[in-house]
């Protein structure tokens, strides 16, 4: 049976890329998109919602005050994972606090995206099976199954946003892009669009070609292996 999941954010261009993100994953279902903290809580206590991924920063109601309100309520309570720009180790400690599972933290590819939701399915599927009890060998794994990454470690330097950010430059592409052309789409320096579009192809995620001018110098061309 496919998790119901509503998607909750007040830029509706994001909440509607998010809900194509939810419709292209595996055993997932968006039953809704809302825009603000009350819709949220009302489309919840309709019923029929079993994963909220929710903006913290919501123009009436802090996505965290939905939390609580959820935690206080005596109806449903959907599972709730952050989709948020908020990355300070303070609000990252208080989600945790009010039951938030997994935290996404924005801009995040499709890749990304999908890790953890499946990670989260394969919780739910866990915890649904039936056991009653667990050793500490197994709420570790549990636990540790739920919050981790099976996408790969990146050195040190670089983060996990901005390099999300230059691979989906390259998948949007036909073709190729100079390191100009992907630092310029993102928002980066040259400098650092190259060091991760390097990393990417040594990765074998992406390929670079070489492109060689009137002037004798060649161009650094790089294209999404796909």
């Amino acid at each position: 049976m496919s998790i119901r999941t509503l998607v909750v954010d007040d830029d509706a261009h994001v909440a509607g890329v998010h809900r194509e993100f939810v419709e292209r994953t595996p055993g997932f279902v968006p039953v809704g998109v809302v825009h603000r903290g009350a819709e949220a809580l009302g489309a919840i206590a309709a019923g029929g919602v079993d994963l909220v991924l929710l903006d913290l920063y919501l123009p009436d109601v802090h996505g965290l005050e939905v939390c609580r309100r959820l935690q206080a309520g005596q109806g449903e309570r959907p599972d709730v994972i952050a989709v948020t720009a908020a990355r300070d180790v303070a609000t990252v400690h208080r989600a945790v606090g009010h039951g938030v599972v997994q935290y996404l933290v924005k801009p995040f590819s499709y890749a990304t995206f999908r890790d953890k939701l499946e990670r989260y399915a394969a919780f739910r599927s866990t915890v649904s099976a039936g056991a009653r009890e667990a050793d500490q060998g197994a709420v570790d794994a549990l636990l540790g199954g739920l919050r981790g990454s099976s996408l790969p470690t990146l050195p040190k330097g670089l983060s996990r946003p901005t390099y999300d950010l230059v691979a989906k430059a390259l998948q949007g592409t036909e073709g190729e892009r100079s390191a100009v052309e992907v630092a310029d789409a993102c928002g980066i320096s040259r400098v650092t669009a190259r060091r991760y579009l390097e990393h990417l192809v040594g990765e074998g995620r992406a390929e670079l070609s070489m492109r060689y001018g009137s002037s004798g110098r060649p161009e650094h061309r790089y294209g999404w292996v796909r």
